[in-house]
């Protein structure tokens, strides 16, 4: 059966969707053969018209490869490479190097170590399409490195629509037996119900005692009170008391192996309230759920067979989002649009870490182990605002005693209103240390208990707090002669993010225990009321850490550009503007338990202050000329860009806070003194786009960085891992993309319902360690996450009757830069992972889909080597999925 779709270039091309076009417009009617190929073709459109340097990625491509994440689907672009599942690489530079905007609007990361947004918490099934800019515009913000990606969200439908969407999923690393403990009743919705939060008797004793919770502090705090009878053992019994208060039911236990599974739906709808006045709505919600049980080694690179760790973690995942969009639309000439968007992501992760270092070895037949519960609540809520406006023949009808004849009909004003918020709840994420007996040969844990040791349970209860606050408008005056067209725009904007990062830590302990039975058995019981109370037992409970995980963190961005877009007989493009940006940023430690002059919580001295302090106003080119031409295709486009743009650090690496990184494991420590990174960016690429809606386009690029910002490794002692935030002397990064795709109509009758899209990349990468850098043993290097290429291959089918498509999808990159050595250490190097995945759709009728997908078939490994050592192996399995989808 042939399908038929309406093709507006306001709805498809533009890949908006807001809004259908006039029933007075001109709709051209086509036969879709197949449904990426149609898809494709309107965003190649798009992509012709962009005047920079741009890639896209549409709903239709993201549906068939299967992706659920944004994060996942990006993958697909050429020269973009996913790292942690979270991250994007743009051109084998770091995240730091690329910047994400919801609908060209800047939004806040709820990262807990980054202000980079990870990309995970977005599911495709929110987003029409995604825009990855390589090239620098004067229109978006200077922080520009390697690109910047717009999620653009699905908009007001056309006309009456709905859909529901069941799945369920299955992955081969998570069988057998998994690892849980007694959470909340809220667990469900990813949501804590208080089980795991911090109690007000903790809280306010913290605020009592002026944030000193050992049992002398006590002591002298009950005597200052007023208390002179106070004895140690009562300051000792409040003390333990206080521990009561923790959440202790944290015993692991069995869980068996649930599917993933998840819903998903939306209902939307437009209305034409009359000839001129048109509303609509689109309303969307979603479901998942799914468990994961990974295993991985880490090595010690000098002695891999001795002293190395084991990993065994399963983790619980929630996926919830709901999103609103309302339209309203008078004629052509005006446009009005608000979304509401909001998403929750929890990870409830179980984790035992068995593990021998310097101080036991595998062959000494006693080892260690670390167990850690970890619940992490991740959430955004977006509310955004935006119209257009033109002054055509409806609207000067309105106001005829105004005259607006030396302004033209096209002339367009654009604004947009954000305001979003991200939040991160770590509550009672909790560490338990265990010493182990094992046997010597293979390292097998024979038993275990809680080591003898105040701090055999370590406590953290985090909370960071992101919104940011955007607004802006532009104006777009286009101007017509004969041959050739100008057009001059420009606006202005503000945005402000205020971040606020707080951390507590806690220790719980025995110094002493009556019996060693005490410290065996379930956690649970190991720290039970009893055990704690007990004066047999000398258990210590305390405020620990140095107090300077948290910190408060404001930036401050007044923005405005001018642009002018010359074309010339369709033939020359010249696009040129300029960007000035008044930049100010605040980071500041936070003692959250300061309370005496000499601690305070915020630094008052001058010093210190003006040292937290980054101000900047600077000017930003970007020029871009295009030759167009029927050349070898039917359109043929050759783009050359230059700009001048700005790395600025994170918030939180300006600061002197210090903070395990989640992803990398590493102790992490801020620096005051790194300043952005200036960077010099050049492109040339050259397209073709062919009438049998065939591509072709081959890229080069170079980036020169001054004052590139790096991590490079400290000093640390042998069982742990540490490194600094450092500006490096200077980098650079050159290479070229080649990206095609062609159906295969010329192999007959057979081929016509083939295709296949490629793009791979191929790239040098240089970075300049300088003086600041802590004895590297590569002066120069590599740039910390760069690879040699990344290589994308798919083949598509769509059957000539539009009953049944498939995709399989192969993705690759080259060997990249985990981390720099130091002191003669070699550097370690993420190893190239093979992603091989498969999809296929069936279509029944034209209301219902069948989706079969599978993901990692070669059921590949994330491996890091330090010359020639397998210092760390994970295994994420095969991942495969069923979907059911009725819709209109």
């Amino acid at each position: 059966m042939n399908h038929k779709m309406g093709v507006s270039y306001f709805a498809i091309v533009l890949g908006l969707g807001n809004f259908c076009v006039d029933a007075s417009a001109e709709i051209e009617e086509v036969v879709v053969k197949g449904r990426l190929q149609s898809a494709a073709q309107a965003l190649a459109n798009e992509r012709m018209n962009e005047g920079s340097v741009t890639d896209l990625l549409g709903e239709e491509m993201i549906s068939r490869t299967g992706d659920s994440t944004v994060a996942a689907a990006l993958r697909r672009v050429s020269g973009l490479s996913l790292v942690g599942g979270k991250f994007i690489y743009i051109r084998g530079l770091g995240e730091r190097y690329s910047s994400t905007t919801l609908n060209h609007a800047t939004i806040p990361s709820p990262d807990l170590s980054r202000n980079v947004i990870p990309l995970d918490i977005f599911p495709t099934s929110i987003v029409n399409s995604l825009s990855v800019q390589k090239s620098y515009s004067a229109d978006r913000s200077a922080a520009f490195g390697a690109g910047l990606i717009d999620i653009r969200t699905k908009g007001i439908p056309d006309s009456f629509t709905y859909s529901v969407e069941l799945t369920g999923g299955y992955n081969s690393e998570s069988t057998g037996d998994l690892l849980s403990y007694q959470g909340g009743n809220d667990d469900v919705w990813g949501k804590d119900d208080g089980t795991r939060a911090l109690s007000n008797n903790i809280t306010q004793s913290i605020q009592r005692f002026k944030g000193a919770l050992d049992t002398q502090s006590i002591l002298n705090a009950l005597r200052k009170e007023g208390d002179t009878n106070a004895t140690f053992a009562d300051a000792q019994a409040l003390n333990r008391s206080l521990a009561l208060d923790l959440n202790r039911d944290i015993s692991l236990k069995a869980l068996s192996k649930s599917p993933d599974w998840g819903v998903r739906g939306n209902i939307g709808n437009n209305f034409y309230l009359s000839d001129d006045w048109e509303t609509g709505f689109l309303v969307s919600g979603g479901y998942g759920s799914k468990t994961r049980n990974t295993s991985a080694i880490a090595r010690d690179f000098s002695f891999p067979e001795q002293r190395f760790e084991k990993e065994s973690e399963t983790t619980r995942s929630v996926d919830v989002n709901a999103s609103i969009n309302l339209g309203l639309r008078y004629t052509d000439d005006h446009e009005i649009a608000a979304m509401s968007l909001f998403i929750r992501s929890t990870d409830d992760e179980v984790a035992v870490i068995d593990f021998f270092n310097e101080n036991r070895e595998k062959s000494d037949g006693i080892g260690f182990s670390d167990t850690r519960i970890k619940f992490e609540e991740r959430k955004m809520v977006v509310n955004q605002v935006n119209g257009t406006h033109y002054l055509g023949e409806s609207t000067r009808s309105l106001i005829p005693w105004v005259s607006l004849d030396w302004l033209p009909e096209k002339f367009q004003v654009n604004w947009q209103y954000s305001k979003s918020n991200a939040a991160t709840s770590i509550p009672n994420e909790v560490k338990l240390s265990s010493v182990t007996k094992t046997e010597p040969l293979t390292g097998v844990v024979l038993a275990s208990n809680i080591v003898i040791d105040s701090a055999a349970a370590d406590y953290r209860f985090t909370d960071l707090d992101d919104e940011v606050i955007h607004y802006s408008w532009a104006f777009i005056l286009p101007i017509e002669t004969a041959n050739a067209t100008l057009e001059l725009s420009g606006g202005a904007g503000h945005m402000q993010k205020i971040r606020t990062y707080r951390q507590s830590q806690f220790s719980l302990g025995a110094l002493r225990v009556s019996s060693l039975d005490v410290l065996s058995g379930g956690f649970s019981d190991v720290f039970s009321d009893a055990n704690i109370l007990s004066d047999e037992n000398e258990f210590l409970f305390d405020l620990t850490g140095t107090n300077n995980q948290s910190y408060i963190a404001v930036n401050i961005v007044d923005s405005a550009f001018g642009k002018l877009d010359w074309t010339l007989n369709d033939t020359w493009r010249v696009s040129a503007g300029v960007r000035w940006e008044s930049y100010i940023q605040v980071a500041l430690d936070w003692n959250i338990y300061g309370y005496s002059v000499t601690s305070p919580q915020i630094s008052n001295d001058l010093e210190v202050l003006k040292n937290s302090t980054f101000t900047s106003d600077e000017y930003y080119p970007a020029v871009a000329l295009t030759y167009m031409t029927d050349w070898w295709a039917e359109v043929f486009q050759l783009r050359f860009a230059w700009s001048e743009t700005v790395i600025r650090p994170d918030l939180r690496e300006i600061t002197d806070a210090s903070y395990i990184d989640p992803r990398t494991g590493y102790l992490t420590d801020g620096n005051p003194s790194v300043k952005p990174a200036d960077m010099v960016n050049f492109d040339l690429r050259a397209e073709w786009f062919f009438a049998d809606d065939a591509t072709f386009s081959v890229t080069g690029f170079y980036k020169e960085i001054d004052n590139p910002i790096e991590f490079f490794e400290s000093a640390a002692s042998d069982t742990n891992r540490a490194r600094e935030i450092v500006n490096a002397a200077s980098g650079e990064l050159y290479g070229i993309e080649v990206e095609g795709m062609k159906n295969l109509n010329f192999l007959g009758e057979f081929g016509e319902s083939f295709f296949v899209q490629s793009n791979f990349t191929i790239q040098e990468t240089e970075l300049v360690a300088g003086e600041e850098a802590d004895a590297p043993t590569n002066s120069v290097r590599r740039l910390a996450g760069a690879s040699d290429y990344v290589i994308n291959f798919l083949v598509g089918f769509d059957s000539l009757n539009g009953e049944h498509s498939a995709t399989l999808a192969y993705n690759i990159f080259g060997e990249r830069l985990f981390s720099a050595g130091r002191n003669g250490a070699p550097d370690s190097f993420e190893q190239p992972f093979q992603s091989l995945d498969l999809t296929y759709s069936w279509y029944p009728s034209e209301t219902i889909k069948l989706k079969l997908s599978a993901k990692n078939l070669l059921n590949d490994a994330v491996v890091i080597k330090r010359e020639g050592v397998n210092v760390f192996e994970e295994y994420p399995g095969i991942s495969s999925s069923m979907t059911f989808v009725w819709a209109l």
